[in-house]
C-alpha cells in the first residue's frame, strides 16, 4: 500500500512540474533527492491547512472584528498587528542558536503550529465567555503567545523546506499551498455576502477560531509524517552571544543586506492592506457586506495569483519580488489620488475590496518571492542565520512601524498611504540591485 501511494506521488508529481524524471535535485543531498515526491506533497498538505487556518484566524481583519463586537477598548485593538507582526520575527535570532543544534528540525515547526492552535482555540473561548478590557488583555496575550509560536515554526520552516524540496521547486510548492487554501477561503467570504445584514456574534466568531485551531492541529500531525534527514548542526552554542554575532551578516554579506533593506521596504504592501479597509470603513455603513466583499477579494487573490507567483519565484524571485511591489505601489498611489481629488468614489462599497484584492495579488507576490529567494540564497545552517537574522531585523522595524497611525493626526490618512507607497518605490529600486539566484546554477 504504502509502496502504491509513493509512485502515485511520483507520478503526480511529474505531471505537477512537467518533466520526466521526479527527481531532478538542486541543493539538497542524494537521499533527500528520492523522496522529493512524497515530501512535496506532504509539505503542500501543511502548508495548505497552515495558510487555511490562518485565513479563517485572520488578525488583520477577523480578529480586530471580534474585538471591536467584544467593546474592547481601541488602544489595545491598535497594538494587535504590530504585536502579532513583530512578536513572530523578534526572537527568532535567540530561537534560531537552539534551532541548530537539532539534526532533524521538523517537530519544531510541528510545536509552533500546536501553540498556535491553543492560542486560536483560546481567543475563541474569550470571544463566548469575556467582554470589553478583560477580554481585550486576554486576547492580547493569546497573541502574544500565537506570535511567537508562529517564529518558532517560521525558523525551522525554511530550513526543513531548503533540506527536503529541489532549489526550483519551492516557489512552486507555496504557490499550490497558497491557492489551495485561497480557494476554501473563497467560500467563506461567500458565506458573509449571503449572512448581509444580519447579525454575526462573537461567538460565531469563537467557532470560527476553532475551526482554525483544528486546522492547526491537522497541520502539525503532517508536517511531523515529513521524511527529513539529519541536517548540519555546526554553530549552536549560547544564544545571545551567537545571536550578536549573526547580526555581523548585515555588515560583511552585502546580497543579503540588500535584500534584508528591500524587505523592509516592502513592509507598505501589509502595512498598507489595514488603512485601505479604514478608508473603505469610513465611506461604507454596511459592515457585513463589506467584510464578506474583503475576506472574498483575500481569497481570490490567494486562489488565482499564488500559483502563478510561485512558478514565476522559481523561475526569478527577484522579478517577483520586483513586480509584486510594483502592483503594490502604484495601488498606493493610485488610492492616494482618489481619496485626494475623488473621495465620492469610494462610497461604492466594492471599489476598495477590489483594489484590496490587486493590493493582494501583488502582496503574493513579494511573499512568495521573498521567501523563495532567501530559502536559495543561503545553504546548510546559514540559512538558519539568513532566515533569523532577517525576521529579527524586520521585528524590530515592525515595532516602530505601530507609531505609523499616529501620523494620522498631522499628515492624514491619505498621506500615510502616500507614504507607503514612496517606501515601496525606494524598495523596488533597491531590490532592482540584487542577483539573480536562480540563475548563478
Amino acid at each position: 500500500m504504502r509502496e502504491k501511494l509513493r509512485l502515485k506521488s511520483e507520478s503526480i508529481y511529474e505531471k505537477m512540474m512537467n518533466e520526466e524524471d521526479a527527481r531532478v535535485c538542486k541543493a539538497i543531498d542524494e537521499n533527500a533527492c528520492k523522496v522529493v515526491p512524497g515530501n512535496f506533497f506532504l509539505t503542500i498538505i501543511s502548508y495548505f491547512f497552515n495558510k487555511l487556518a490562518d485565513s479563517v484566524a485572520n488578525t488583520k481583519v477577523i480578529i480586530p472584528w471580534i474585538m471591536e463586537a467584544l467593546n474592547v477598548p481601541l488602544f489595545l485593538i491598535a497594538f494587535l498587528v504590530p504585536i502579532r507582526e513583530s512578536g513572530a520575527l523578534l526572537p527568532q535570532l535567540l530561537i534560531a542558536a537552539y534551532v541548530r543544534k537539532l539534526p532533524i528540525r521538523k517537530y519544531i515547526w510541528s510545536i509552533g503550529a500546536l501553540l498556535q492552535a491553543f492560542s486560536m482555540i483560546g481567543i475563541g473561548i474569550v470571544a463566548w465567555n469575556m467582554q470589553g478590557l478583560n477580554a481585550g488583555i486576554a486576547i492580547i496575550t493569546l497573541i502574544i503567545l500565537f506570535s511567537l509560536a508562529r517564529g518558532l515554526s517560521s525558523v525551522a520552516a525554511k530550513d526543513v523546506l531548503g533540506k527536503t524540496i529541489p532549489k526550483t521547486r519551492r516557489g512552486a510548492l507555496n504557490g499550490y499551498s497558497g491557492s489551495l487554501a485561497g480557494l476554501l477561503i473563497i467560500g467563506l467570504g461567500i458565506y458573509f455576502l449571503l449572512v448581509g445584514e444580519k447579525p454575526f456574534s462573537p461567538q460565531n466568531f469563537g467557532i470560527l477560531l476553532f475551526i482554525a485551531g483544528f486546522f492547526w492541529i491537522i497541520a502539525a500531525i503532517v508536517y511531523s509524517k515529513i521524511n527529513e534527514f539529519d541536517g548540519e548542526t555546526d554553530g549552536g552554542g549560547n544564544a545571545i552571544s551567537v545571536a550578536l554575532k549573526k547580526i555581523g551578516l548585515l555588515k560583511t554579506d552585502k546580497d543579503f543586506r540588500n535584500f534584508v533593506i528591500s524587505r523592509a521596504l516592502f513592509l507598505c504592501s501589509v502595512l498598507s492592506a489595514p488603512f485601505f479597509v479604514i478608508l473603505a470603513q469610513q465611506h461604507a455603513n454596511s459592515n457585513t457586506y463589506l467584510l464578506g466583499l474583503f475576506i472574498l477579494a483575500g481569497g481570490l487573490a490567494d486562489f488565482l495569483s499564488s500559483v502563478v507567483w510561485g512558478k514565476l519565484s522559481d523561475v526569478s524571485s527577484k522579478r517577483s519580488m520586483i513586480l509584486g511591489a510594483s502592483i503594490s505601489t502604484i495601488l498606493g498611489f493610485l488610492v492616494f489620488i482618489l481619496a485626494t481629488f475623488f473621495e465620492n468614489i469610494f462610497s461604492v462599497i466594492w471599489i476598495m475590496p477590489l483594489i484590496y484584492f490587486a493590493l493582494i495579488v501583488g502582496y503574493q507576490g513579494i511573499r512568495i518571492g521573498r521567501k523563495t529567494y532567501l530559502v536559495d540564497l543561503a545553504g546548510g545552517n546559514r540559512r538558519t542565520d539568513y532566515v533569523a537574522v532577517s525576521n529579527t531585523i524586520i521585528g524590530v522595524i515592525l515595532l516602530f512601524t505601530g507609531f505609523i497611525g499616529t501620523l494620522s493626526t498631522i499628515i492624514g490618512l491619505n498621506g500615510i498611504i502616500l507614504l507607503l507607497s514612496i517606501f515601496g518605490l525606494l524598495g523596488i529600486i533597491m531590490a532592482s540591485k540584487l542577483p539573480e539566484i536562480q540563475e548563478e546554477d
